[in-house]
């Protein structure tokens, strides 16, 4: 599989575990969707540090228009995709063993700017299994299992047996993002920079010297991933994105596209609507992003998600006597904040010689908090940590969380998830913004506000920006979208699913809402949602707008 992004025709080249049947629960129970919402930070009177100056050049089109660009060359559009068998995944997919006889591999190439189709390119790594019944082929159903930074490469094999009923009539097939896994996938540190820097952040720094620390860390990251990653950064934009799928679905010789979105994917898919409208054919996005708000009120949304889930995990722990957080509620944030003060105090040690920080430790938790499924893990891992003293089973669902494999080498999904992100917003959340917003974030969740709010300054020295930080969705003349929302759901809460339905404009969103917990409603095998979804991509029968599976 070739790899890499082209610039004149040269190759973009970016620069011992306890092993138990817990830690086999915690890879089943956690999705391989990711938020992208967690940064750590401090509070205090110090200036943000200067912006990063860098040669990259904004990011190009403003995410959501549809401005007249140069019909792409037939090179692109003519191009016959060359399926081979597929090696393992690569460390910055995800690592893993090869996917097996029915995948086959490909790599697409696409302009890096669709403005200047005639300059540079990049090729984005595709992977396929094709229809088992040929005679009564749908077509392609193309996946993106959200992020921004989930390698699709590695995802869909892993996940090809919750879609085994869709692939009857469908060719699966998915694709790493630009800047994601094998295309062109973004790096800004290496493995050991990004192990050190894990456990340097102890905590949300609470302190002037601590600010000013965290602060300048911020701008040194920025600077390495404008010296290493060039003018690919300001190309990574969810416009350009979907411009790939659009550019995907007609090399695979399709006339419509059919898609399944998860989480971000939903964003993708919804741009792709706007975009292309008359392109769009059965489409499910599941656990919608919500298109209505700009970065303070999604990642304060966010939190308020996952406080929700902390509840709902708290209350079901409660009814067990021997339950380490003591009870629901007040009693029960006070443990876990008494843990994750312990944590930042001095880290818990683990078997892999790697300290459980405080910054871990959220990010076990928060990771642990996606599904219901992983909730005895979680119980379990507060457990060691409060009454054992150690912190391998957080340590593990955070490193799980990070993309950091068993060997130690780093999936590129938290580079990824930055640099896509940065290049869509437009705004920059400054020191002041986290000062302002701060106590509403911690009343929001009095476990994890401290620590999510300072999220806000993931970009405030990104070298590229977009022009808004809401896409345009709107995509009159599509539908049915079929759109799943789950009423438990901690990274991407219900409202958004209303709210995209509503921004798609009339009649093109349907919503389904799924009474449950979880991120994602499609994966909780809820027999009422896969029969709906089943139905409409099969048959194309969507259920009704308003339908709720309880």
């Amino acid at each position: 599989m070739r790899q890499g992004a082209t610039r004149g025709g040269t190759a973009r080249r970016a620069a011992g575990r306890r092993r138990d049947s817990r830690g086999a629960a915690l890879r089943a129970a956690i999705p391989l969707v990711l938020a992208g919402l967690l940064a750590t930070g401090c509070s205090g009177g110090a200036e943000p540090a200067e912006p990063v100056e860098s040669d990259a050049p904004e990011a190009g089109e403003p995410a959501g228009t549809n401005a007249e660009l140069p019909p792409l060359p037939a090179r692109f559009t003519d191009q016959a995709l060359d399926w081979e068998h597929c090696p393992a995944p690569s460390p910055r997919q995800g690592s893993g063993e090869p996917p097996g006889d029915a995948w086959r591999c490909s790599t697409l190439t696409v302009p890096l700017d669709y403005a200047r189709p005639e300059a540079d390119t990049i090729e984005l790594a595709l992977i396929r299994a094709e229809a088992d019944d040929p005679a009564d082929r749908i077509g392609s159903l193309v996946f993106n299992f959200g992020g921004p930074g989930g390698s699709g490469v590695a995802s869909l094999p892993r996940s090809a047996e919750r879609y085994a009923e869709l692939r009857t009539r469908y060719d699966l097939v998915s694709f790493d993002p630009r800047g994601v896994g094998e295309s062109s996938g973004v790096v800004c540190r290496d493995d050991a920079e990004i192990d050190a820097a894990a456990q340097r952040a102890t905590g949300p720094p609470r302190t002037d010297a601590e600010v000013r620390e965290f602060l300048s860390a911020n701008r040194d990251h920025a600077i390495a991933c404008a010296d290493r990653n060039g003018d690919l950064l300001g190309q990574l934009g969810t416009v350009q994105a979907a411009r790939d799928l659009d550019l995907l679905r007609q090399v695979l010789g399709e006339r419509q596209l059919h898609y399944f979105g998860i989480s971000y994917g939903t964003k993708l898919g919804a741009v792709h609507a706007h975009l292309f409208p008359d392109r769009v054919g059965r489409t499910v996005l599941d656990a919608v992003v919500d298109p209505t708000r700009d970065q303070v009120e999604r990642l304060l949304l966010q939190t308020e998600g996952f406080q929700l889930a902390l509840d709902n995990y708290l209350t079901d722990c409660a009814q067990a006597a021997d339950c380490p957080t003591g009870g629901a509620g007040p009693e029960g944030y006070a443990a876990i904040n008494a843990l994750l003060e312990s944590a930042r105090e001095q880290p818990l040690p683990t078997d892999s010689g790697r300290l459980l920080t405080q910054d871990l430790a959220v990010t076990g938790l928060l990771a642990s908090l996606y599904s219901a499924g992983s909730w005895p893990y979680l119980t379990e891992a507060i457990r060691e940590a409060t009454e054992e003293g150690r912190g391998d089973l957080l340590l593990r669902a955070a490193e799980q969380y990070n993309g950091r494999d068993t060997e130690g080498r780093y999936r590129n999904v938290s580079a990824a998830n930055t640099a896509i992100n940065c290049a869509d917003f437009a705004s920059r959340p400054t020191l002041e913004t986290v000062e302002e917003y701060r106590d509403t974030f911690v009343e929001t969740s009095p476990v994890f506000g401290e620590s999510l709010v300072w999220g806000l300054l993931s970009c405030l020295n990104w070298p590229v920006n977009g022009e808004r930080d809401q896409p345009v969705v709107h995509a009159e003349g599509a539908g049915p979208i079929l759109l799943l929302a789950t009423t438990g759901d901690p990274a991407t809460p219900r409202v958004g699913a209303e709210r995209m339905r509503g921004e798609l404009g009339p009649g093109v969103g349907v919503l389904l809402t799924y009474e449950g917990e979880g991120h994602g409603a499609f994966s909780s095998g809820d027999p009422c949602v896969t029969g709906a979804v089943t139905r409409y991509l099969l048959v194309g029968d969507p259920p009704g707008d308003g339908t709720v599976c309880a």
